[in-house]
């Protein structure tokens, strides 16, 4: 029952952001009498769904739910309320909710109702489906994916800067749901310059997707004017500098940001954005700002589409400005995942965290 709760829940992926991934199966007699999931920020959450799918049956039924559930007024009532007025005899839940407003408070309502509450059920799992969330809520930052196209020896880009297409069509459609996840999509300003990209989300027409706002690191705002990043319907943010000067007449949303060493504070940036809500990005830049991502410790995941191509020592590596030496000094990363797209293959990695 929590592994369908757990389908149930990632079926709002690419819309229910900000809110997690939730969903919820009620049983009785050992039958699904309801199920649902939430699917967008601001619409019923799951127990609500599930709940109306139910009916009457919903009393002295037991609830399964991937996520503690709510004890306070948001966009929607609290959920635990939901479920004591129907009259349910036992919820099971995934996991606690970390965010400070449920926090354990959804249980202690439920008990208080006489509800029988379980908690740590596949709880791994829940984690896992949204641990951008909990990244936001606990950490204050988002959760950071790092993702690259590269070539069998590690380029990004030729020597010029030309970079399309080292992956193939099918590797560049699976990046798209990748985007599709998340709630910001960062690239730099020498990105914009020379590749000129669009950040959006281009999926098979009838898909669901919040687009992600397009984040443009760049300090002294040297891209204002240019680039297909300000076209669409997706919205842009610009982040520059303290210190620099924003020229009258620019229309497009700003933010500012301390700078060290001439830099734009990455950790303060990644705070910006966990304050509007956004619990997971994807960087998409060049060797410059991956590679000062990666040297601050804020990447958490990085997606590599390697293509079965070669291209030289003059082209451009993954990575700039590490400043490793010693072998000692080396970062270490643990592969998650690896699957074939077309004739590129697929690595999901994560840092190895220190025993």
């Amino acid at each position: 029952m929590m592994t369908n709760a757990l389908r149930l829940a990632e079926r709002g992926a690419y819309t229910a952001k900000p809110n997690p991934m939730v969903g919820c199966v009620i049983t009785k007699g050992g039958l699904v009498v309801g199920q649902g999931w939430h699917a967008r920020a601001g619409d019923a959450h799951a127990e609500v769904v599930a709940l109306k799918a139910a009916g009457d049956a919903a009393k002295d039924a037991t609830v399964y739910v991937t996520l503690e559930p709510c004890a306070h007024t948001g966009k929607t009532g609290p959920c635990a309320d939901a479920l004591i007025a129907a009259g349910v005899k036992r919820v099971v839940a995934a996991m606690r909710d970390p965010f400070p407003q449920v926090d354990g408070a959804g249980f202690e309502k439920l008990r208080a109702a006489g509800i029988e509450v379980q908690s740590g059920l596949m709880e791994a799992q829940a984690q896992k489906l949204n641990r951008a969330f909990i990244s936001r809520v606990t950490r204050g930052r988002p959760w950071v994916r790092v993702k690259l196209a590269v070539s069998l020896d590690g380029r990004t880009a030729m020597a010029s800067g030309e970079s399309q297409w080292i992956s193939g069509p099918e590797s560049r459609e699976d990046v798209h749901r990748w985007r599709a996840r998340c709630g910001a999509l960062i690239t730099g300003a020498g990105t914009i310059l020379k590749d000129d990209p669009q950040l959006t989300v281009r999926l098979p027409e009838g898909e669901a997707v919040v687009a992600p706002l397009r984040v443009v690191l760049d300090p002294g705002l040297a891209t204002i004017a240019r680039g297909r990043v300000r076209e669409g319907d997706a919205p842009t943010l610009y982040v520059h500098g303290e210190t620099t000067k924003v020229p009258r007449g620019f229309t497009a949303e700003i933010a500012a940001v301390p700078e060290i060493q001439s830099r734009l504070d990455l950790n303060r940036v990644l705070t910006l954005l966990a304050e509007r809500g956004i619990n997971e990005v994807q960087l998409e830049a060049g060797a410059t700002l991956t590679g000062s991502f990666l040297a601050h410790g804020l990447v958490d995941e990085l997606l590599l589409y390697v293509a079965p191509v070669i291209m030289g020592e003059d082209a451009r590596p993954m990575f700039d400005g590490l400043g490793l030496i010693q072998m000692s000094e080396r970062m270490r990363f643990k592969p998650v995942d690896s699957r074939r797209f077309g004739v590129d293959t697929r690595i999901v990695l994560e840092p190895e965290v220190a025993a």
